[in-house]
């Protein structure tokens, strides 16, 4: 098998762990965006479709849009099928994370950045811990996002933080909190998906502007599954190891072997950018997890 069939294979193998979860999960999504989220930000540029099973965003020169999670979650899976911005994207920036929004904040972050026709989009993921950022991560995905939908995926627990596209882990943060690294292990947080204008930024450090002639941009998600420890106010029963805290088990603590060589094959041919390379910005002192493992 060449590369690209080796990976369809593996993405089946997790497809198929990732369903041997679900037995033994309580999912707390009832898969009605109407039901489960709420919306934060300019509501008449979000449509739901009828059953609430599917759900857009438009950006235009008069608004973006967002939505949140009606709960607060403390560890768990979450799973998002988003088709991206398709055509003239630049500027443009999808957000899907979690986020306590707290002063000192815990948030994980899914960032998709636009790009000018016929330009790969970039996928950006960041960590802050405990108010702490400059944690970037960039990749190219290895197909087209603006084509079809596609599943990414947070997994957060009391061992690590896997990012995932597809079943495929991109970026693992480990809990290195017994060696002096902040992770998010006591916030609870909610889940933030919005399409705004980041053109300041967000392609080529902003020197590729929105094109508002190519508007309005459109963003669409469905097929979501919270599988999460709903915050009732006790850190101890979301840390539990419990039937229903699936996620706490001893086989989720690292990446499985197939998970690795993923993970690597990711690292290898698609990242662009790694805070941890990135020895000018944090002049020669690159943080403590950077010499720490990742799984």
């Amino acid at each position: 098998m060449n590369d690209y069939h080796k990976l369809v294979f593996f993405i089946g193998v997790l497809t198929l762990i990732s369903l041997v979860q679900v037995s033994d999960a309580s999912v707390v999504s009832t898969g009605d965006f109407n039901k489960d989220f709420f919306v934060i930000w300019s509501p008449s540029h979000v449509n739901t479709s009828a059953d609430g099973h599917a759900r857009s965003l438009k950006l235009d020169k008069e608004s973006g849009a967002g939505f949140a999670s009606n709960q607060l979650f403390l560890f768990g899976q979450i799973d998002m099928q988003i088709k991206l911005v398709t055509g003239h994207s630049a500027g443009t920036v999808v957000a899907y994370y979690l986020t306590s929004d707290q002063p000192n904040r815990d948030e994980v972050d899914f960032e998709f950045l636009g790009n000018v026709s016929g330009q790969p989009y970039i996928l950006q993921t960041n960590v802050f811990a405990d108010g702490f950022d400059n944690r970037e991560e960039r990749i190219y995905l290895w197909f087209d996002p603006t084509e079809d939908f596609h599943t990414y995926s947070i997994l957060w627990n009391l061992h690590q933080i896997v990012f995932m596209v597809d079943w495929v882990p991109i970026r693992v943060y480990r809990n290195h909190a017994d060696k002096g690294v902040a992770f998010p292990r006591w916030q609870p947080m909610s889940i933030k998906i919005s399409l705004w204008n980041g053109d300041s930024w967000a392609t080529r450090g902003g020197k590729d502007k929105i094109d508002w002639t190519k508007g309005p941009f459109i963003a669409s998600f469905r097929n979501y599954k919270l599988d999460a420890c709903i915050w009732r106010g006790n850190a101890r029963f979301c840390r539990a190891d419990s039937p229903t805290n699936w996620w706490n088990k001893e086989r989720f603590s690292s990446l499985t072997s197939t998970q690795r060589r993923l993970f690597k094959w990711v690292r290898t041919h698609h990242l662009i950018y790694d805070y941890c390379q990135d020895n000018e910005r944090f002049q020669n002192n690159l943080p403590k997890e950077c010499f720490l493992p990742k799984y």
